[in-house]
């Protein structure tokens, strides 16, 4: 393959990974990899199509096995993993909430159904903790 097309090749798979498809960074090693063979053949080297392919085979799996990973998680890997949503947080209730009962509550901006899954009340202005959410619910232990 002519270098140009080697350029081409990278510069389309870094483009598909980067604007159009999310494939975990695979795409931009190989594409990495197909310039980098571009490059060599550029600099004129003479390599038979097949050391090209060899060549471009070689940097993209061992780019990917040894970079990938550092990268992928340096880039993506520090958002905040939020699990089970509220669970933790603390709630101040505005109303008495007897055990096993229910409540509407404002909490965030947003009207939420409280449920007491403890054996004793929560009086109202308690702070407790989130202990579960089930959908629109917010599950407490009193």
């Amino acid at each position: 393959m002519p270098w140009w097309g080697w350029l081409l090749l990278g510069f389309f798979l870094l483009g598909s990974e980067l604007m159009v498809v999310d494939v975990a960074f695979y795409l931009v090693f190989i594409g990495v990899a197909a310039i980098l063979t571009g490059l060599v053949v550029l600099a004129g080297f003479g390599l038979e199509p097949s050391v090209q392919w060899i060549l471009f085979s070689v940097l993209a799996i061992v780019s990917m096995v040894v970079f990938r990973r550092r990268l992928y998680e340096k880039l993506r890997g520090s958002a905040k993993d939020y699990g089970d949503g509220l669970s933790g947080d603390l709630i101040r209730l505005q109303s008495t909430l007897v055990a096993g009962g229910s409540c509407r509550q404002n909490y965030r901006g947003s009207t939420w159904t409280v449920t007491n899954r403890g054996t004793r009340d929560i009086i109202a202005g308690s702070e407790v903790p989130i202990s579960a959410m089930e959908g629109t619910t917010i599950i407490v232990i009193g």
